[in-house]
């Protein structure tokens, strides 16, 4: 009995850990989008809610809390409100399996530095990744809106189109790794990482992800030219911030999945691992902010020839090399 409570405190320490670092760099992401936009297109950024606009992110969410919910007369209320928890949950959720650092002991117990360790953490992130589809499709096909139908229309199809080359781009990774933990891919790293060896299936795991986050030059189910706002122009207030959670969740997801298949996840010299697996994320992060400031935005169906003619092949012919280079 006093083992199982300590195990659910622990756990419940651990979640809460989570979810606290996750909502407070996301918050703090989007102030630092905001200031390196600022700076590339030669003007300030936030710079009145506190020193260097620090508290831009709270006065955002107290703004998002106390606007009004506003559900428009046609559309489905239950769908409606249900669509933006499904994206801002699934997001969360895939850090379940994501290990922070290697084992620690404490109090003669060896605590795991993850939520929780799964022989099959990666089929458990493709299966919370596909989920997220049903938040874009069904948040624009409530709103009951031509616009933003479309823009759920185009999620959908984005999603399902990249999430094939996101998948085949990691079969090189569990080739080597011989193993779906994301532990134990990890731990397969310990001498070098996986990009050394995979840099095409890197490449293809990052389009991808990028494309699954719907940033630009991505964001079609969003495109504010053609659509307005997309799939979410019809939601306010915190259900419009859940959303936008989403998004910025989505970028530290994958870039803590780029860090653990392909960079090493946490090791690294001279500080903590959990300092290393951060600064990955991080560094991802400002990149896919870099990329927002410097590329166009794609034609839905360039888009679309770019995922299944041009990355879906080259997965497909890394898969075929990799193992033919194991097998020699």
């Amino acid at each position: 009995m006093v083992t199982w409570i300590a195990g659910m405190l622990m756990l419940t320490v651990k979640l809460s850990l989570v979810l606290g670092v996750l909502l407070f760099l996301a918050a703090y992401l989007v102030w630092a989008e905001r200031k390196f936009l600022g700076r590339l297109q030669v003007r300030y950024g936030p710079n009145r809610a506190g020193k260097f606009g620090l508290l831009q992110p709270i006065a955002d969410s107290i703004k998002m809390i106390t606007k009004e919910d506003i559900v428009p007369t046609a559309a489905d209320p239950v769908l409606f409100m249900l669509a933006p928890a499904v994206v801002a949950i699934t997001a969360l959720l895939m850090f379940a399996v994501v290990p922070f650092g290697p084992a620690v002991v404490l109090w003669g117990r060896e605590i795991p530095m993850v939520i929780t360790d799964i022989n099959v953490g990666l089929l458990y992130v493709f299966a919370l990744s596909s989920l997220g589809v049903y938040g874009v499709a069904l948040g624009g096909w409530a709103s009951n809106s031509k616009f933003a139908l479309l823009g759920g229309i185009r999620g959908a199809a984005q999603m399902i189109s990249y999430e094939l080359s996101l998948g085949l781009s990691l079969v090189p990774v569990v080739m080597m790794a011989r193993s779906f933990s994301l532990v134990d891919i990890v731990a397969a790293q310990a001498d070098y990482p996986f990009i050394i060896f995979q840099p095409v299936a890197f490449i293809i795991f990052f389009i991808s992800a990028v494309a699954e986050s719907k940033r630009i030059p991505f964001d079609l189910p969003e495109a504010e030219n053609e659509l307005g706002a997309g799939f979410h122009m019809e939601y306010s207030g915190m259900r419009f911030g859940l959303f936008f959670i989403g998004e910025y969740v989505h970028m530290q997801v994958f870039g803590a999945l780029l860090a653990v298949f392909f960079l090493g996840g946490w090791h690294g010299p001279l500080l903590p691992p959990v300092i290393w697996l951060l600064i990955k994320i991080i560094v991802i992060s400002l990149f896919m902010i870099w990329m927002r400031g410097t590329l166009p935005r794609l034609r839905y169906d360039q888009l679309m020839t770019f995922g299944w003619k041009v990355l879906i092949p080259a997965a497909l012919v890394n898969i075929v090399v990799t193992g033919a280079f194991i097998l020699i």
